[in-house]
């Protein structure tokens, strides 16, 4: 059976509230009083019930983290950084795995807020419209990190994925390369939106244009990669921008195949910079985002509003930097 707070206070002989006191860490209690709780506590391996704890406290020192596809590394490697503020800030977190679908993002989302968490952070993917409202209305505070960019409404962390874009095709563009491809995908969305924007701005102040069959979207895998290669092989471009690093190696790997020069022939760039591109050969140029740091300032961020902090800037931009590597000139 299981073992209440209830067991604890009667083995004890001491009050349910004392057992409180003793658990939660309150220091209005006598030390020899403390000792006997513990000991009974360690004697009838009491745990005690965050949800309980929380509804009586209303905090559960829980956050709830919602990643569109957990097996990706782009989104460990953001979950790496959360965790450890996490854990700094003594806050336990409940990961859910959406793959993306706003109808399980907002089933979770509700389970979520049922579980009485006390904050709720989306890691990575794209926030629709339905969600934002939810975010809204929310009775916790919630954070995006790692996607969506500058919301007036809803607290985020990012890089400027259009300023990495008009540097990166700057670049390209002085190494010769005068038609594009790019490639997006379902999970980043508004970021490929502001790459096309860096993007057309920079090769429209260079008089040149991006041909729409060589503007691609879809799965972030390798295997897409792949079969995105297969699409433009026919009307090739000097260099491919791609979101995601698997999609950017599997372009490269399709390139190789087939005879393609890289970089001489064709260019590639991604935008991730997760540990992927240095496993490759050529090694993948790439903007480099700071993975690590978007998660644990998402984090932190999440903690600020959760103990009602004074928060300086609701949409955090963090620097980015471009390493170029072996798949560019």
């Amino acid at each position: 059976m299981t073992v209440t707070i209830y067991d604890v206070a009667r083995e004890a002989r001491v009050s349910m509230a004392t057992v409180s006191r003793v658990v939660n860490g309150n220091q209005n209690v006598k030390p020899e009083t403390r000792n006997k709780v513990n000991e009974v506590i360690k004697k009838l391996n009491y745990r005690p019930n965050a949800v309980a704890r929380g509804l009586a406290s209303k905090r559960t020192t829980t956050v709830g983290v919602i990643i569109p596809d957990i097996s990706n590394v782009y989104y460990s490697q953001l979950a790496r950084g959360l965790e450890d503020i996490a854990t700094m800030y003594k806050y336990h977190s409940i990961i859910s795995n959406s793959d993306n679908d706003s109808e399980k993002e907002k089933e979770i989302f509700n389970n979520l807020l049922s579980k009485q968490v006390d904050g709720i952070i989306f890691l990575g993917g794209t926030i629709s419209e339905e969600i934002k409202e939810l975010i809204n209305q929310s009775s916790v505070p919630v954070v995006v990190s790692g996607t969506n960019g500058k919301d007036d409404h809803v607290a985020s962390v990012n890089i400027d994925f259009e300023k990495a874009a008009e540097e990166v095709t700057q670049q390209l563009i002085k190494q010769g390369a005068k038609s594009f491809a790019l490639v997006g995908g379902d999970y980043s969305k508004k970021a490929q939106e502001d790459v096309l924007s860096g993007l057309n701005k920079v090769i429209s102040e260079n008089q040149l244009k991006l041909d729409e069959s060589l503007h691609l979207s879809g799965a972030e895998s390798y295997k897409e990669g792949m079969k995105v290669f297969d699409k433009i092989k026919d009307n090739l471009p000097d260099a491919v921008l791609s979101i995601s690093d698997e999609q950017a190696i599997g372009i490269l790997h399709g390139a190789l195949d087939a005879g393609i020069k890289v970089p001489e022939e064709l260019q590639i760039v991604s935008f991730n910079n997760t540990r992927l591109v240095e496993m490759v050969r050529s090694q993948l140029s790439s903007v480099i985002q700071p993975l690590y740091d978007i998660g644990a300032v998402g984090m932190r961020l999440l903690t600020k509003y959760m103990n009602e902090e004074e928060i300086d800037e609701p949409n955090v931009i963090l620097p980015h930097r471009i390493e170029y590597r072996g798949t560019t000139k």
